[in-house]
């Protein structure tokens, strides 16, 4: 695998570059990429790190999805309180103010139908149980690459979920 830079910003005059070998995979390029079908046009990135947010949402620019970001839990929780619905959420676990599960299970008692995808470095199973149990539709490990969000979106269309934007 051949390896581009691609920046991603920079914060006080420090370049943020990350190799592409985190936004593609072996088993999918970026052709393949460009080929995965999909019903889901948008989706919410709820992460406090900011490189992950961009990988995130360079990942789902790359599949035509239109992508929102926010920071914690709490304000995945208020942005769906002004009306705004996602087909897709990616959830990080560990967040301040309000982590994936407490986010998670809000939106879930909110009515929330969106896919809600797990995606952390938290690799314990007993985590990873919590947070699935919390209202999950599926759960990935960091870094997300192309490969995870073709499963993401296949598991989408196999749980037969309905888009939820209007």
């Amino acid at each position: 695998m051949g390896f581009k830079n691609i920046n991603i910003g920079t914060k006080e005059g420090v370049s943020n570059v990350v190799g592409t070998a985190l936004l593609s995979s072996p088993r999918i390029n970026r052709e393949q990429m460009k080929n995965i079908q999909t019903n889901i046009s948008t989706a919410l990135v709820v992460d406090d790190d900011i490189i992950n947010r961009k990988i995130h949402r360079k990942l789902l620019d790359n599949l035509g999805i239109e992508s929102e970001t926010v920071t914690n839990g709490k304000e995945a929780v208020d942005v769906h309180c002004t009306g705004k619905n996602f087909d897709l959420i990616l959830m990080d676990l560990e967040m301040p103010i309000m982590n994936g599960i407490e986010a998670t299970k809000k939106l879930r008692e909110m009515g929330i139908h969106s896919m809600i995808a797990g995606v952390s470095t938290r690799s314990l199973e007993e985590e990873k149980q919590e947070f699935m149990d919390a209202g999950l539709n599926d759960f990935k490990e960091k870094p997300l690459t192309v490969a995870k969000l073709a499963s993401i979106l296949h598991k989408f269309c196999e749980d037969d979920l309905e888009p939820v934007t209007d």
